[in-house]
């Protein structure tokens, strides 16, 4: 096993943030990250490269750190799978703004305690819709998406009895093959 090392990674949404990844890259030279990975993408953008390429650097008994923690995942499921990763090779996580370091107790709990809370509002977040939603249906002002196979049942029951096979009937109509087995099945 080699030595134990902190490794950053910086990152800012856009071109303009200059000043705030060269600031992140500061703040983590400055704790002794000897090496940091950058880059300037969003946090939705679902390639980023520097991070898969941080996240494969590391090495057991590493610490990964970065400044804040919206600067690594972009929602807690997405925390809590890049930490899937780090615990998978042995590697910790510091996050610098909130004094979290994942080699303690204090910081595990944290971290945990995070990921419950942000769970917990989304679950109420989901009740608060549904709720809304079953208000808006009784007082008949929502009246839900369509389903698209059920609109084009005509045209699947024709395309049928012109012999086509359901892939095909599918692929002409753009909708789902079982979607197409089930107006034949209803008939």
């Amino acid at each position: 096993m080699t030595a134990a090392h902190l490794v950053g990674y910086a990152r800012t949404s856009t071109l303009d943030q200059i000043a705030g990844l060269e600031g992140q890259v500061r703040d983590l030279t400055a704790i002794g990250c000897s090496k940091v990975f950058q880059e300037q993408v969003s946090s939705v953008d679902t390639k980023r490269p520097e991070l898969e390429r941080v996240l494969e650097y590391v090495r057991e008994g590493d610490t990964l750190v970065v400044t804040k923690l919206d600067r690594l995942a972009r929602s807690m499921t997405n925390l809590m799978e890049i930490m899937g990763k780090l615990r998978a090779k042995g590697v910790e996580l510091r996050v610098l703004a909130l004094n979290l370091d994942t080699s303690t107790p204090t910081g595990k709990l944290m971290l945990n305690m995070l990921g419950s809370i942000a769970e917990f509002e989304r679950d109420l977040m989901l009740e608060r819709q549904r709720e809304g939603i079953a208000k808006a249906k009784a007082d008949g002002k929502y009246q839900g998406r369509a389903p698209t196979a059920r609109r084009k049942a005509d045209d699947i029951r024709r395309l049928k009895t012109e012999g086509k096979t359901a892939d095909a009937i599918a692929a002409e109509l753009g909708i789902g093959r079982s979607s197409v087995f089930r107006v034949l099945r209803e008939g």
